[in-house]
């Protein structure tokens, strides 16, 4: 076990009435299990943050952030949380248990999605965003692996998101680098970040999803690189969506990648593009037999 892991085992506690079940993933912060409240008598996703930045106060000040966003929204397609304490010995969250892999685990696993899952996961992402909108809430790291595909899917994972002003002050770039809007790079030489950078998230994310592969490469690691090497949704225009995409599918993901934020659609917009889609889909029908009905 390493200085950055925990290692707690099944049956270990993680914070008082908080009981391990399984370690779950993580990320350079953070570590998620499985978990067993007491409390509420029912298994929980926590996230703990590591035990070498349990001193680290942009680590804090990023669950801080997620804990006040998360106890202002009540919606269907956003994890809710239950509790938490960030000044524990052993800051953490408590989320919501969503039954269902990330979007990334199920692409990498089984490829592109078909149309009939692609459409409402779209509906379902932009009711969230409209619902964050009016909740003066920018996620800013909207990407596949922050999406759990649930009924309805589920936006997870807040460590970054900002109010509108507070987005508008950022000087330095936030989000996942190969999906975030291009304001989002290099600000403010880039841009402002707002609310129409998260359409870009869901834009680069329903791409992916569509095609199979990214919107755009990942840009250079190399410390000494440019922005634009590092970033090339700067410079370069998305990749073609292969032809089993669906055209219509095509135009109704591609405004959400224009370089100017006041041109991509607003949620309520996307959502209102997507809804004739969704009405021309084939019904939903039982496969091998007829049922009738006689008096």
């Amino acid at each position: 076990m390493s200085d950055s892991e925990w290692g707690f085992a099944p049956g270990d506690q993680i914070v008082p009435d908080l009981i391990a079940q399984k370690l779950l993933g993580g990320g350079e912060a953070y570590e998620a299990y499985l978990a067993f409240d007491e409390v509420l008598f029912a298994p929980v996703v926590v996230k703990v943050v590591r035990p070498d930045q349990v001193d680290n106060e942009s680590t804090l000040r990023g669950l801080r952030r997620e804990i006040a966003a998360l106890d202002r929204l009540e919606h269907p397609a956003v994890v809710r949380y239950f509790h938490a304490d960030a000044d524990y010995e052993r800051p953490y969250v408590a989320l919501e248990n969503i039954d269902g892999p990330r979007l990334s685990s199920l692409i990498r696993k089984h490829g592109r999605l078909p149309v009939q899952q692609l459409l409402p996961l779209g509906l379902e992402i932009a009711s969230a965003l409209h619902y964050l909108r009016g909740r003066d809430v920018i996620h800013l790291d909207i990407k596949p692996s922050n999406v759990i595909m649930g009924a309805p899917a589920r936006l997870i994972d807040l460590s970054v998101a900002r109010s509108e002003q507070a987005a508008a002050e950022l000087t330095y770039p936030i989000g996942t680098d190969e999906y975030m809007a291009p304001e989002q790079c290099d600000p403010p030489t880039s841009g402002t970040p707002g609310f129409a950078s998260d359409m870009w998230g869901l834009g680069t994310t329903l791409f992916h999803a569509a095609a199979g592969y990214r919107a755009f490469d990942i840009g250079s690691t190399d410390e000494n690189a440019s922005v634009e090497e590092r970033f090339p949704q700067l410079v370069d225009d998305p990749y073609d969506f292969p032809d089993t995409v669906d055209g219509a599918v095509a135009k109704l993901i591609l405004p959400c990648l224009d370089p100017d934020p006041a041109q991509r659609p607003t949620p309520q917009v996307f959502a209102e593009a997507l809804e004739p889609l969704m009405a021309a889909m084939p019904k939903a029908r039982l496969s091998g037999f007829k049922i009738s009905l006689q008096r």
